[in-house]
């Protein structure tokens, strides 16, 4: 009898092991989180879309483990003035500190609170609560995450599952709506709610990595944007290092030695130009980057304003050496 007893604990205990580790899916999430998203829209005009698709990406649904140890679901950190709750984590540096919240609820609203105070976020609430191209892309302009891509994955989930419906009047009926039309097939009053054409063309429109770079600066005629740190300008069309040297009183040898270029070389329109001397390190949280078609170690380079030199030694690369779809590079 005792045998049996300890038999069925075991078991039980087996089940509830095997249930906690279970993974938490981004519907999920979603649904256990939306309500608050759009809360804090109505609250301090940040998109619920946005919201989410942070802490998505950032706690990976929840299921990362400073989200699992401390509630964090945005990847705050504590920064000087913070006096609540702490715990370490390796992000950019080993052991950081990052905020440790009681709750996922009150995680959320940190985050909220964290923009709305924080002088270099004012720039992002001039954007409307349903422009969510232009948050992600002013996020990543302010320095929230490291990665190149961060407005792109942003993106890229909002999209994928259609969060900027909750951006709009009556949003979660509308995204309950739409999804459960889906799932069901057919629906009542799903001719309604589809009827409302998204603003972008979900999961089959291709984001072009152009569209999200944001201007820090504007300097007789030319945007300024920043990777890495470093700062470069986008050619335009009759563009050369000797006009450009005089544009930033920068010599046209030091433009070229900046971009790793030699010679006679010249700007090609649309071509990203650094005007500061490119890092041998990437700063981002990245350490890897998987090479696609056609990329070549110059081009890699220039994406991560890395220093040519630097990137094939962090690979031991010889000069010249060609790199294949699908390898891995360090970039720190």
């Amino acid at each position: 009898m005792k045998k049996s007893i300890l038999i069925v604990i075991f078991f039980l205990s087996g089940c509830c092991f095997l249930r906690a580790q279970t993974r938490q899916t981004r519907e999920e999430y979603i649904d256990r989180y939306k309500h608050i998203a759009v809360a804090h829209m109505e609250r301090y005009g940040i998109p619920a879309s946005i919201t989410l698709a942070q802490g998505i990406l950032e706690s990976d649904c929840g299921n990362s483990r400073l989200s699992r140890s401390s509630n964090n679901h945005f990847g705050i950190k504590c920064k000087r003035d913070w006096t609540g709750n702490r715990v370490f984590h390796d992000d950019d540096a080993r052991g950081e500190c990052f905020r440790a919240y009681g709750s996922v609820e009150a995680s959320y609203e940190d985050h909220a609170r964290f923009l709305d105070a924080q002088p270099r976020y004012d720039s992002l609430f001039v954007y409307a609560a349903d422009d969510y191209r232009s948050w992600a892309r002013g996020l990543k302009a302010a320095g929230y995450a490291t990665a190149p891509d961060y407005a792109q994955r942003l993106c890229r989930i909002i999209e994928e599952a259609q969060l900027y419906l909750l951006d709009r009047p009556q949003g979660e009926t509308l995204y309950a709506a739409r999804h459960h039309s889906r799932d069901e097939q057919a629906v009542e009053g799903f001719a309604a709610a589809s009827s409302v054409v998204p603003v972008a063309a979900a999961s089959e429109e291709r984001i072009d990595p152009d569209d999200f770079r944001v201007t820090i600066n504007a300097y007789m005629g030319y945007n300024i944007y920043v990777t890495n740190g470093v700062n470069y300008v986008v050619a335009k069309e009759g563009d050369t290092f000797e006009s450009l040297s005089e544009i930033f009183c920068i010599s046209p040898g030091n433009l070229r030695r900046f971009n790793d270029l030699r010679g006679k070389a010249q700007p090609v329109r649309g071509e990203q130009i650094y005007i500061d001397r490119k890092r041998k390190r990437w700063e981002g949280n990245a350490r890897q980057h998987i090479v696609s078609a056609g990329e070549t170690v110059a081009s890699v380079a220039q994406s991560y304003a890395l220093r040519e030199k630097s990137l094939r030694k962090l690979n031991r690369l010889a000069a010249g050496a060609a790199l294949r779809t699908g390898q891995t590079l360090r970039i720190r």
